[in-house]
């Protein structure tokens, strides 16, 4: 009988001893996570989730921005087909992919007029991509987390999508090569 007694204390004991440490372990994760959110700019939460992406055949959502020359850009001032880019500054997928890039919208009809890129950074600022990509698209400058990003559910760079004048989305791939062949599809 005192086996049993004793077994009992004993696994009451590790039970306690798991509590305590359990607890430790939730405090600790609670002190990394405000550590980590002072380091985000300007005190900015992280999103909720993930962005949920567009799928082909839906609108995307509603956005409204303005490129780096002035002019607004609307979900509802897309004409015909626009093809709609996103590029960081601090990914090098995206650099070695401007030169891809320029020679693929060289060839699209509309031109300029019918390629808006989207350069995302954390500050927001105009900087050598966002020079770069003038004279080839429409250029949005905006935060990780803008109104364009959400609009398309962007996760990841670089990122492309082909929408109609509706803002439909008709094809959508991380690589040019994989654009062309979504589109063909």
């Amino acid at each position: 009988m005192s086996f049993l007694v004793a077994g009992m204390i004993l696994v009451g004991a590790l039970c306690l001893l798991d509590l305590l440490l359990t607890l430790g372990v939730i405090r600790r994760l609670r002190e990394h996570d405000a550590h980590l959110r002072s380091l985000l700019p300007r005190g900015d939460r992280p999103p909720a989730g993930p962005p949920v992406p567009v799928a082909r055949g839906e609108r995307v959502g509603d956005f409204l921005a303005t490129t780096v020359d002035g002019e607004p850009v609307s979900r509802d001032l897309l004409t015909g087909e626009t093809l709609v880019a996103f590029f960081s500054p601090g990914c090098t997928t995206c650099k070695g992919k401007l030169p891809e890039f320029a020679a693929y919208v060289r060839d699209l009809p509309g031109g300029r007029d019918q390629v808006i890129a989207v350069v995302a950074d954390e500050r927001a600022e105009i900087g050598e991509m966002s020079r770069t990509l003038a004279p080839l698209a429409r250029v949005v400058v905006e935060e990780f987390d803008g109104e364009l990003s959400r609009a398309f559910g962007v996760d990841a760079f670089p990122a492309h999508f082909v929408v109609d004048g509706s803002g439909t989305l008709l094809a959508t791939a991380p690589d040019l090569a994989l654009l062309r062949s979504a589109r063909n599809a």
